[in-house]
């Protein structure tokens, strides 16, 4: 009887990965980053109470060069006024990501965002366990890598 190979399993993320980026596709997003990472893109406090929901392209005209797109973002309604002050922040912070002018625009609707459960941070470790890994890594002469390694050992041991 023959043996069975290797497992060929695939992650759920590569098997719909097309499936993701043909729904971002529809709505104008060239690439799903700016939807996924978009409080790493404009940061945690704007993002908060704003997020993408498409981006809107002019029709190409033949020998031109492609204009920019309009960003439409949904806004808690109590913040809209305060996201459209902040709207040439928004705008830098999303060309800085694409790495050239992709957005000229920012077009608000106001509505309730889809809240992500955030992770909760871990704990830090117990001192008294850091400081027993401290004492045994005398070799390392660095005293802030001691430190972090000695973090992370108890982090580790806690888990």
């Amino acid at each position: 009887m023959a043996k069975p190979g290797p497992s060929s399993a695939k992650p759920l993320s590569v098997l719909l990965s097309d499936v993701f980026s043909d729904a971002y596709a529809k709505q104008g997003f060239a690439a799903r980053e700016l939807v996924t990472r978009w409080t790493e893109i404009i940061g945690a406090e704007l993002a908060a109470h704003c997020e993408p929901l498409k981006m809107q392209w002019p029709r190409p005209v033949e020998g031109q060069p492609q204009e920019p797109a309009t960003l439409v973002l949904r806004v808690e309604g109590p913040m809209a006024l305060e996201i459209q002050h902040a709207s040439d922040v928004i705008l830098e912070r999303v060309n800085r990501f694409f790495g050239w002018s992709a957005v000229s625009r920012l077009a608000l609707r106001q509505g309730p965002l889809s809240r992500r459960e955030r992770p909760r941070p871990s704990p830090p470790p117990d001192p008294r366990q850091v400081e027993q890994i401290a004492q045994t890594l005398t070799s390392v002469e660095d005293e802030a890598l001691r430190a972090a390694l000695a973090r992370l050992g108890a982090t580790i041991k806690r888990n």
